[in-house]
This record gives structure tokens, C-alpha cells and sequence, in this order.
């Protein structure tokens, strides 16, 4: 008795199928706006201005140019910001109040950026305001008008740019005592705070703020920072 013949097993899957020669590609998602932003300080002595690249680039004007005196640089904010901008700039070099404001800038083309300018008051070897330096944000671009949810985020960013402005403010008063007491300058100063960071394992930004309250007298220095130093210094200059 001859057997059954075997069915042939269908196919589970369809051939794949060529694509459209004339397929249009896939639009690529859209990149989010990159964001300006540029860093200054105002020497509160000279009254001197200095301006990084990107400072130029924001407010229209070419990077050959010498940074604009204060009441120039106020040309070129908008009408209803300058007596706020000033006004924390004074407060900042008064009473070392840092300070965060949104404001608008009127480039030299006649076109308008929103931007947050953010200061930070660095204090001179003797505890008084020597200078304001902080940086200035683009936001034209990337925070749509009446949104809550990207106005927290912003607000956030604004807290961790004054967060590290801070950082950066007490590291540059540390290095100043550093070369009042040691004699020494500015790059021997950062490598003897970086120094004290690696042998004591502390980051370099909290030995740079035990080093400005002992200054300040409003704490002693720790016994390992203190060894060091101690032996960084002349004799004759006394460590608390």
C-alpha cells in the first residue's frame, strides 16, 4: 500500500519585499537649539568690563571690539531692564548679593534675545567685593512663551550655573589668601589647593571653603589641611 504523500509546509513568514526605490527617507527628529552662552566680569575698582567671545556673539558685535563700558553695555538692554540690571550689579558689589535676572538684550542689528544673566560677587583677600563674574544665557530660542514646565526647568538650570559660580567664587578667594600668605601666584595657588584636595581626599572646592571661614575666623582649619599649608608658608606668616 503506497503511503500518503507529504503536504509541503507553508511558509510562516512573507518574504520580505523590497523597498520603494522612491521612498522618501525619514524626516530625522528635530535637534534641540543650542544655547549662547557667555561669561564676563566687572572689576569693581577699575569699573572694567572683560567679555568672553560668546558675550560679542550674543549682542551682535564683532569679537575684535573692545568690552563695552557700563553705560554702554546698558545700550543694549531693553528700556524696562536696565535699572534692574544695574541695580543688582550694585547690590552685588555692596553687600555681596549674588543675584539671577531675566532679561532682554537689544543687539546691535535691532533684533531682541531673552537671555538670564546670572552674577556672582568674588571677594578680594581682605573680604570686600573686588569683582562681579557670572554669565549670560541665550534662551530666545529654547523656552517656549506661557510653558510651566520649562520655566521650572530653567529655573533649575539658574540654580545650578549660581551653584557653580559659587564653587568657582570660593576657589578664586582661596587662591588669593593662598598668595597673600605663601607669596606665591596664581597657578602655584590652584596647584597647592589641588595638592591639599588629593592628600587630604577632600574635593578642591570644600578645601577652598574651610581655607576662606578660617580666614574669616569662623572655624579653625582642619589638622591635615593645616599641616600643609604649614608647611607651604613663610615662618613669619601666621595660620589659625
Amino acid at each position: 500500500m503506497a503511503s500518503p504523500a507529504l503536504s509541503r509546509p507553508r511558509p510562516t513568514t512573507r518574504p520580505a519585499r523590497a523597498p520603494r526605490q522612491d521612498a522618501e527617507p525619514r524626516a530625522a527628529a528635530p535637534r534641540a537649539p543650542e544655547r549662547v552662552t557667555g561669561r564676563y566680569r566687572y572689576d569693581r575698582t577699575s569699573q572694567a568690563w572683560w567679555w568672553s567671545p560668546e558675550m560679542f556673539t550674543m549682542h551682535g558685535l564683532p569679537a575684535s571690539s573692545p568690552p563695552p563700558a557700563t553705560d554702554e553695555y546698558l545700550r543694549y538692554q531693553h528700556a524696562e531692564d536696565r535699572a534692574r540690571i544695574l541695580e543688582a550689579i550694585a547690590q552685588a558689589c555692596a553687600d555681596g548679593r549674588a543675584f539671577a535676572l531675566e532679561t532682554r538684550i537689544l543687539r546691535a542689528d535691532g533684533r531682541q534675545r531673552s537671555v538670564v544673566l546670572v552674577g556672582e560677587p568674588q571677594l578680594g583677600p581682605t573680604g570686600e567685593v573686588a569683582a562681579v563674574e557670572g554669565m549670560c544665557v541665550d534662551i530666545t530660542d529654547s523656552r517656549p512663551a506661557g510653558t510651566a514646565d520649562r520655566t521650572r526647568a530653567l529655573e533649575a538650570e539658574v540654580e545650578q550655573m549660581r551653584a557653580a559660580m559659587a564653587s568657582r567664587a570660593a576657589i578664586e578667594q582661596a587662591k588669593g589668601i593662598l598668595m597673600l600668605l605663601t607669596g606665591c601666584g596664581d597657578q602655584v595657588a590652584f596647584d597647592l589647593l589641588a595638592h591639599i584636595s588629593s592628600h587630604t581626599h577632600r574635593k578642591v572646592r570644600d578645601v577652598a571653603e574651610v581655607i576662606t571661614q578660617s580666614a574669616a575666623g569662623s572655624m579653625r582649619l582642619p589638622a591635615d589641611v593645616r599641616a600643609i599649608i604649614r608647611d607651604a608658608c613663610p615662618p613669619t606668616q601666621p595660620l589659625r
